[in-house]
């Protein structure tokens, strides 16, 4: 027998009462009972994103709601500075030239943060911008963009909107959407909402939805003002994924028993324990100066294959972490805690990795990254 431990940032475990929720007999989308489910769900969410404005729930996966902000917000030649830091912030470029979209590209050295000082020269040296598009968490390098900073370089504009990619950032750190006055925000059904892939999770200001009014971009699935008015209905514009939005108020539920604020923290004591087991295990770190709470990434030892090791730990040792991507393939580890995690899985995560580093000849020192998480784990009880 082996028992399997999913670890990686995205799908991540879904709580059992929540699966059973999901189990129950399909209910038809177009029902009261189902139109109060969700309203409910709706209604939740604001609490997640901390902000009075609508949430919408979209079918679809988080890129579908980072499309959605494109389309919806901007018209073809608008120009969009992007802040470029790893394979999501791409993704943004990517989407804004899909549409016709001037893109400005501001790159950032994987594993590093935005500078506001730079992205504030850029946006005082050109006025035609339109938009700003950052991630709060790039989950490739596990390096966290200084969102309320941005959001004060971009607040006082009214021509210029801050777009937050919160995929792996919503329900883990302070995201305070109303407070900061971050314009549109985005999350995803996956990651620390601890549901299957397949939801769609957005909100605007005040200033994005103005902002809807003029835009020109072609849009048919993806039109919040659809949705915006569908949801005053208690129900979305075409079909909903169901299961999803019934546990989806169910994750909700949980979330509003715990406290945002000790989720945040848990997730903060989560990510402390596992930088303090990659230190002790001499491991360095792939985003030093401005790590997520979201996941934390490692560079494996000289000589060693990060794939190789990766493969090793999950089809072997049955725990499935995540490894890197385009020129960090091979060469990193990342353990997520996001979501339904606690103190036990990540003991788990990093025992897994001890066995696996020794198995692949590098000299470590069995339990010594268990013991520097455990702590900091320690605070918890």
């Amino acid at each position: 027998m082996k028992k399997k431990y999913l670890l990686a940032p995205g799908p991540t475990p879904v709580p059992e009462h929540v699966a059973l929720e999901m189990a129950y007999p399909m209910v038809h989308h177009r029902t009261p009972q189902f139109s109060q489910i969700f309203a409910e769900a709706a209604e939740g969410a604001k609490y997640v994103f901390e902000t009075q404005q609508d949430v919408l729930l979209l079918a679809s996966t988080g890129t579908g709601g980072m499309e959605g902000c494109v389309t919806n917000l901007f018209s073809p030649g608008d120009k969009l500075l992007v802040i470029n830091g790893g394979k999501f912030g791409e993704r943004w470029g990517k989407i804004g030239q899909a549409y016709g979209m001037n893109v400005v590209w501001h790159n950032v050295e994987w594993g590093k943060a935005a500078d506001p000082q730079e992205v504030k020269k850029i946006l005082d040296g050109d006025k035609d911008i339109r938009g700003v598009l950052v991630q709060a968490s790039e989950t490739s390098t596990t390096a966290a963009h200084p969102i309320k900073e941005l959001s004060e370089l971009t607040r006082g504009r009214e021509d210029v909107l801050l777009i937050v990619d919160g995929i792996t950032g919503v329900g883990v750190f302070p995201l305070p959407m109303d407070e900061w006055g971050i314009d549109a925000m985005v999350t995803g059904s996956q990651k620390a909402l601890a549901l299957p892939p397949g939801l769609a999770l957005v909100a605007l200001s005040g200033k994005a939805w103005r902002a809807a009014d003029k835009s020109k971009c072609p849009r048919f699935y993806f039109d919040f003002k659809k949705e915006r008015k569908n949801l005053a209905d208690k129900t979305s514009a075409y079909t909903p994924a169901v299961s999803l939005v019934i546990g989806l108020r169910a994750v909700l539920k949980d979330i509003k028993a715990e406290g945002l604020a000790n989720v945040h923290k848990r997730h903060n004591r989560l990510a402390r324990a596992t930088r303090a087991a990659g230190k002790a295990l001499g491991l360095k770190s792939i985003a030093p100066d401005a790590p997520a709470d979201s996941a934390t990434g490692l560079f494996v030892p000289e000589g060693i294959d990060g794939g190789k090791l990766v493969k090793f730990i999950r089809d072997d040792l049955g725990v499935t972490l995540a490894g890197g991507q385009d020129h960090w393939k091979g060469k990193i580890v990342r353990i997520a805690h996001l979501g339904y995690f606690d103190t036990f899985d990540i003991v788990i995560a990093i025992s897994a990795l001890e066995m696996a580093l020794k198995k692949f000849g590098h000299k470590v020192e069995l339990g010594k990254g268990v013991s520097a998480a455990q702590e900091i784990l320690m605070e918890a009880y």
